[in-house]
């Protein structure tokens, strides 16, 4: 059992920093982990506790977090990656009418209880794979009634998951083609407008803006987030994926996270080691742009923390397999097994501010993931072959999905 414990939250994990239990077991009573070691052990000191025996070799771990995705929409866009394969980049075929825009006019057809269907579906596919916690983001609506029913079509799918779901409301996503007027007054119209009725309605804590030549300008983002920051929203950012400027607003806002960084260099990389920002990286969107990764060793060599998520969307990442993108990472950026855990777990339950998930000891809650074989070190080297064998959200066994 690795119990991810005990590791810093910045900067280069070797994996002799590993907690690991051999032989080991875990206690849990409504919801939450009571008690982690030796199985016999527990077994002795806990006499009438109900005994769930895996037979044979497994690795237990905290179950996996996925901070960042995009998995509530509708329609498709393989005709996107087709035109990607065929020379075409992002923001050509976003300047064409593709892109983003296509996948809005598609999701604000679906009806709310379409959406909450397809949400919890992905879902769940995530849930197999071993994620029990998902941020799940709005951005396909962009205007005040749509945004809203993405996020009410979120907080439904919760009830056709296990998963935790954390929504996130994106509804600076792009400035929309039929919204008359300039960033600056579309970013006030859902400042005045649309994040009241979102703290009226708990539908989102969190606030995400992308900040990009095909979306809106430093100077712009910083007016909204400032604002969303004073309501009390908590603040992440789409940042420095074409182009570069968005981590000093990040570091200056006190941003939670910036998110993506394929293009940050030297300087940006050292704006995050002076700051408190999470830098998650999205070897997904990568993939599936066909572009290089954000600079995931030079960050953690800078003293940075390291998140990496699975961005699962319709346009530039398709794949939604955050073990399977997280192996391939760290397989390019050189990261140790210890680091690319870390970044999937533990460091991965700060950036979304949970403090009770990511690590297996007393007091958590009893996501557990486990692997049939015995030797850690397999599941990153076989990039998503070995594929998980149970999964418990809060003490709960998911897996088949239809025995929940």
């Amino acid at each position: 059992m690795l119990t991810m414990d005990h590791l810093p939250e910045r900067g280069h994990l070797s994996d002799d920093q590993l907690e690991m239990i051999p032989d080991g077991g875990i206690l849990h009573h409504e919801g939450l982990i009571v008690a982690t070691g030796n199985f016999n052990a527990l077994k002795k000191y806990y006499k009438t506790a109900i005994i769930e025996l895996l037979e044979g070799n497994y690795v237990g771990l905290p179950g996996m977090i996925d901070v960042h995705t995009h998995i509530c929409w509708a329609g498709s866009r393989a005709k996107d990656y087709a035109l990607r394969l065929s020379g075409k980049s992002y923001l050509e075929i976003a300047a064409a009418g593709g892109g983003i825009w296509d996948t809005i006019l598609k999701t604000r057809e679906a009806s709310l209880a379409e959406l909450a269907e397809l949400t919890g579906q992905r879902a769940n596919r995530l849930l197999e794979q071993g994620v029990t916690t998902i941020e799940v983001k709005s951005g396909y609506g962009l205007s005040v009634d749509q945004e809203l029913k993405l996020l009410e079509a979120i907080a439904l799918s919760n009830n056709k998951t296990m998963a935790d779901l954390v929504p996130c409301c994106l509804a600076a996503h792009m400035l929309p083609k039929d919204f008359d007027g300039n960033e600056f007054e579309y970013l006030k119209h859902i400042s005045d407008t649309l994040l009241p009725e979102i703290k009226k309605k708990k539908l989102s804590n969190r606030i995400d803006i992308f900040v990009e030549k095909s979306a809106f300008t430093v100077e712009a983002a910083k007016i909204y987030l400032q604002q969303a920051k004073e309501m009390g929203f908590e603040i992440v950012l789409h940042g420095d994926q074409f182009g570069t400027g968005a981590v000093a607003l990040a570091n200056e806002i006190q941003a939670i996270s910036i998110d993506h960084l394929e293009s940050a260099d030297e300087a940006e990389i050292a704006f995050l080691a002076d700051g408190n920002v999470i830098p998650v990286v999205l070897p997904g969107a990568s993939l599936g742009l066909g572009v290089p990764f954000a600079p995931a060793r030079r960050l953690l060599d800078a003293g940075t923390s390291l998140v990496i998520a699975s961005d699962w969307n319709p346009g530039s990442a398709p794949m939604g397999n955050l073990l399977v993108e997280a192996a391939i990472l760290g397989a390019t950026e050189q990261l140790t097994q210890a680091e690319t855990w870390a970044a999937i777990t533990c460091r991965a339950a700060r950036a979304l501010q949970k403090t009770d998930r990511g690590i297996l000891k007393r007091g958590q809650l009893a996501d557990i993931i486990a692997f049939k074989t015995n030797d850690y070190k397999e599941i990153l080297y076989q990039q998503g072959q070995l594929k998980v064998e149970k999964v418990w959200k809060k003490g709960r066994n998911c897996i088949p999905l239809n025995a929940m």
